[in-house]
Formats: structure tokens, sequence, C-alpha cells
């Protein structure tokens, strides 16, 4: 069963000239629960936009998006915004952690407007992520793969349904790379979230059975 369907999706930018540039054009797209779906693609291609669609942090100019069986498409942005809180964790390709709070407090606040705060759940994403002894770091007292895990774990911690990650591993060498996109799939699978990963590393898209070309989703 889909548990997001994409279908007719549009979205276009004005150039600074005044014209229209397309950048989406996706006839259909589905992922059904649990599965586990990478686009690969380069810089520009609309990889970043197309999450953002589908997180609602963008509205298209046509067509739907169906998450959950709820119309992501229909709803004003503060009912997007509350359907990617029920259902969606993102994990930024520059993490989006808050400087001024803690790993801990960074993983709570991914509960916030979800299901409820759970202290409990947030300190076990941290203790499966590695981060145990570090849950009352700040960002800046991490590593760059130790943030990494902190924005996995942030982005699970409302229980969703769907997990989208983009470019998650743009900021890590290949060994740790390849670490990061391996937590990523297992969290995903242990809580039962299906995953949709954009990146134009081949090394992490060969982790994938289901990895396709962006090209051949968006028609542009």
């Amino acid at each position: 069963m889909s548990l997001l369907t994409v279908t007719n999706l549009e979205k276009a930018y004005a150039s600074p000239e005044g014209l229209q540039n397309r950048i989406i054009n996706v006839p259909h797209f589905e992922i059904d629960a649990g599965k586990q779906i990478a686009l690969r693609g380069s810089s520009g291609a609309g990889k970043t936009t197309f999450l953002n669609l589908i997180a609602g942090i963008l509205q298209a100019d046509r067509g739907h998006i169906v998450v959950a069986g709820e119309e992501m498409t229909a709803l004003p942005e503060s009912g997007r915004d509350g359907l990617r809180a029920r259902h969606i964790g993102y994990i930024f390709q520059t993490f989006n952690l808050l400087a001024g709070y803690t790993a801990l407090e960074n993983v709570m606040l991914g509960m916030m407007f979800g299901k409820g705060i759970d202290t409990n759940f947030a300190q076990h994403l941290l203790e499966r992520v590695g981060l145990g002894d570090r849950m009352q770091y700040r960002p800046s007292q991490l590593s760059v793969g130790q943030q990494q895990r902190v924005a996995v774990a942030r982005a699970v911690a409302n229980r969703p349904r769907l997990v989208l990650a983009d470019e998650p591993t743009g900021n890590l060498d290949y060994h740790h790379a390849n670490e990061a996109v391996t937590l990523i799939r297992e969290i995903c699978h242990e809580n039962n979230a299906a995953l949709l990963i954009v990146s134009h590393d081949s090394g992490v898209l060969g982790q994938f059975e289901d990895a396709k070309d962006f090209a051949q989703v968006n028609c542009v």
C-alpha cells in the first residue's frame, strides 16, 4: 500500500528576466510503507525542491501529494506543518541543529509538534546512534559526524511514517558517509519508517536496491 503518492506535481521559479523556470515536473511517484528508495542527481537538478514539496515546506504550483492518506497540497501552510509533524521526519543537508540547545533538547524539539514529548524515547534514540555520553553537549561541542547523528535521531523522534534525507552525507568523508547511511537505514527500519534519500554520491546509492536517476522521476 502506498504511503506517499505524488501525481502531476509541478513547481516553477521566476528567473531574473521574469520568465517561469519549471524545475519540478513529476507525473507519478510513490513509496510503499517501509520502503527505502534513493534518488541520484546532480546539484541543481531539483532534488531538494522535490523533498521540500513532499514535506510541505514549499507549496506546489499544481499537482497532488498524498502522505499517509492525507492530501498535503490541499492544505494551508499551518495544515502542512501539522501533517509534517505527524507523519514526516527530515534529515537536512546542513543538519539544522539549534546551537543553544543540547543534543537531547534538539532531539526533543523533533517531538514538540508531533505526538508529544517523550524524554525516555529521545534518550533511547541518542543511545542508539552512539551518543549516550553526549546528550548534554551542544552542537559546537560535537564533531560533524556526531552532529549528523543527532539530526538522524531528531528525524525519527516523532515516530514518522516517512523520513526524507537531503544529501545527508554531503559534509562527511567516504568512510563516515557509508556509516551514516547504514545508520539512517537501520534507524528507519527499526522504527517502521519509509525512507526517501536524495544524493549525488554513488557510494551512498550503492547501498540501495531501489536507486534511480532523478531524471527518470522529474521530467523537465
